[in-house]
């Protein structure tokens, strides 16, 4: 029981990880000291998706799984999970990169966006 518990709160911190790497460029509008969590969160988030690497969290949810007697299962986390919500099964090195690229995007768009209101804000005679 407390290896299940502990396997599905990976899970939890997993998602709350992938959610923060892609939307977390929002909470910097809200308070500018997020930019120094979420610039590291969304590189690694970028690296793992972009080189096809298996992000920690994903073993060691699986070896609790396999603690708590369950069966765990092959891949990653998005493959196992949010891929079958998003995409039909099966994850492809062109769908990685794509989720990679998008997360990195995104991003940049918030951030571009961010420093543009920083600089009108100190520039508001230029339009």
């Amino acid at each position: 029981m407390l290896w299940r518990i502990a396997a599905d709160a990976v899970l939890v911190l997993h998602l709350l990880f992938i959610l923060f790497a892609v939307l977390g460029g929002l909470a910097v509008f809200w308070r500018r000291w997020c930019l120094w969590l979420h610039l590291p969160a969304v590189a690694w988030a970028a690296l793992v998706m972009l080189n096809g690497w298996l992000c920690p969290l994903t073993p060691l949810e699986i070896q609790l799984r396999h603690m708590a007697g369950d069966a765990g299962y092959e891949g990653g986390f998005i493959a196992h999970y949010l891929l079958p919500l998003i995409y039909p099964p099966g994850l492809t090195r062109g769908v990685q990169m794509f989720l990679g690229a998008g997360v990195t995007t995104f991003n940049l768009l918030v951030y571009g966006s961010l420093i543009y209101r920083t600089w009108r804000h100190r520039n508001p005679t230029v339009s």
